[in-house]
């Protein structure tokens, strides 16, 4: 399914600021029930240093996988531009073949890209195009 998002270099690093934010709020708020929790014991019957300890390995895991999802999201991002930029120049043809022309320059989105061929033509990069050199004008 696929949806319209704003351009890359513009909305969309908004975007994932709040998916950080939203992150970030995620962890925030973790810490807060730790400490809501600690506060509300029973001090007769303290916490056991078992689930503490616990709850602290589960804390590490959602920081550490929070690094590892932003530092995913910086390579595909990294893949996707490489793909796009070996895009220009090329000539393309749409999966149904309607389309044919040459790239003049290519939009990158969050779900995908979008060639935009020397005539103004939007072709969206996906299953079934065809990407060949550009012939040589004699």
């Amino acid at each position: 399914m696929a949806m319209t998002v704003p351009p890359v270099g513009t909305t969309n690093t908004g975007n994932s600021t709040d998916a950080t934010s939203k992150t970030a709020v995620d962890y925030q708020s973790f810490l807060r029930l730790l400490v809501a929790e600690m506060k509300n014991q029973d001090p007769t019957k303290p916490m056991d240093s078992t689930q503490y300890v616990a709850q602290l390995a589960s804390f590490s895991q959602v920081e550490q996988s929070v690094q590892i999802n932003n530092k995913l999201n910086e390579l595909l991002t990294s893949q996707t531009i490489s793909q796009a930029d070996a895009l220009i120049g090329r000539t393309i043809t749409s999966a149904d073949g309607t389309v044919t022309g040459e790239v003049a320059s290519v939009k990158l989105y969050s779900d995908g890209i979008v060639a935009v061929l020397k005539d103004g033509t939007q072709v969206v990069v996906g299953p079934g195009i065809t990407v060949q050199p550009t012939p040589v004008e004699a």
